[in-house]
């Protein structure tokens, strides 16, 4: 209700600051040459063009110190480093050429604004200007789209090597699903044809023909993975795209029905060690402090305790919002503990008729 109250207000400022204009051009009537800027009407134009430039940037000043907090904190993954990084050099980059364009832009509509008696210089053209401001965006491009895709090719090397965890993330309006690769960490074979198998308990559509799938494991509450091992996420969809977002990891990668994609990750901070972070506790006691308020008014809400999310980035419909799961990082030993109280697919399916 504010918010729309909000933009009820805007609306009729707007249509009070344009009927204020229309005033002051039926005023003019009358008076010679009133549509036609004079010295006093450039001047004030260049001042306001001066005054716009420092309102956009204490405008972006302000923004950064209200909401900077609501930024991520330090990534937990491996490669979440080097993703940063590049962010970091792309937004360095583009502040720096918008600071340097606009200041020009707007200094020179000042200083060359018109004047009584003053005639534009034409430049037919100028090979020494177009040098410079064609080959050093050009430069810089290049180098920045070289480190990108470096940084690209760095993070999706996907490789059996390091004996990583594989674990199938199954998307579907509007919940996720992960099945662990058991013991053999091999996936069996997955089909939406085979979902109604074993009185529906057979949720992810695993083929039960298929030896590999007998000891996957299928967990539709949370993700649990081992700290410093790297996971190879298999990903699927039963419906429309999705799009699977960690956004804590720095990962994130489409699920598209009909084929499966992948992205790895090594997480290198588990939940506890995350939520000990001074950023992090102070957003819970933020959000924790608004609650309370809410609470306060009668909302019925629980305090907030930080947790690692697997989110859709995808607007898959009118339930979107639903489509998270909780992702639990914690010490190899924990993990297995974990682990072995999970039920195999044989032993979900054991006793139900196919």
């Amino acid at each position: 209700m504010t918010a729309f109250l909000t933009i009820i207000v805007l609306i009729l400022i707007a249509i009070a600051i344009w009927q204020m204009t229309k005033i002051f051009e039926f005023s003019q009537i009358g008076i010679k040459d009133a549509q036609i800027a004079n010295d006093k009407d450039n001047k004030l134009n260049g001042y306001l063009m001066f005054a716009f430039l420092g309102f956009l940037y204490v405008l972006t000043i302000f923004s950064l110190w209200k909401w900077g907090r609501v930024l991520l904190p330090k990534s937990a993954s491996e490669h979440g480093g080097d993703y940063d990084t590049l962010m970091a050099v792309s937004m360095v980059l583009i502040f720096t050429v918008q600071l340097i364009t606009q200041t020009l832009l707007y200094f020179f509509a000042y200083k060359y604004r018109g004047a009584k008696g003053r005639k534009a210089l034409f430049y037919a053209d100028n090979d020494k200007l177009e040098f410079i401001w064609t080959i050093i965006p050009v430069i810089t491009l290049a180098g920045l789209i070289l480190y990108g895709l470096y940084t690209w090719t760095t993070i999706m090397d996907i490789n059996d090597e390091d004996d990583p965890l594989v674990i199938e993330l199954y998307a579907q309006q509007f919940n996720w699903k992960a099945r662990y690769a058991g013991d053999d960490n091999v996936l069996g074979d997955a089909n939406v044809r085979f979902l109604n198998d074993f009185d529906g308990q057979n949720i992810v559509g695993i083929d039960a023909s298929d030896p590999n799938g007998m000891d996957d494991v299928v967990s539709t509450t949370e993700i649990h993975l081992p700290v410093n091992r790297k996971v190879v996420f298999k990903m699927r969809s039963q419906d429309v795209l999705h799009s699977a977002y960690m956004p804590h990891f720095r990962a994130q990668m489409n699920c598209v029905p009909g084929m499966i994609t992948q992205f790895s990750f090594t997480p290198t901070i588990t939940t506890a060690e995350m939520r000990q972070e001074q950023d992090i506790q102070d957003k819970v006691k933020h959000i924790n402090e608004l609650r309370a308020e809410r609470r306060a008014k009668g909302e019925d809400l629980d305090d907030w305790e930080f947790d690692y999310l697997l989110l859709c980035n995808k607007i898959c419909g009118t339930s979107h919002y639903n489509m998270q799961m909780k992702i639990v990082v914690e010490s190899e030993e924990e993990f297995n503990a974990w682990m072995k109280e999970q039920k195999t697919f044989e032993e979900t399916v054991a006793g139900t008729d196919r």
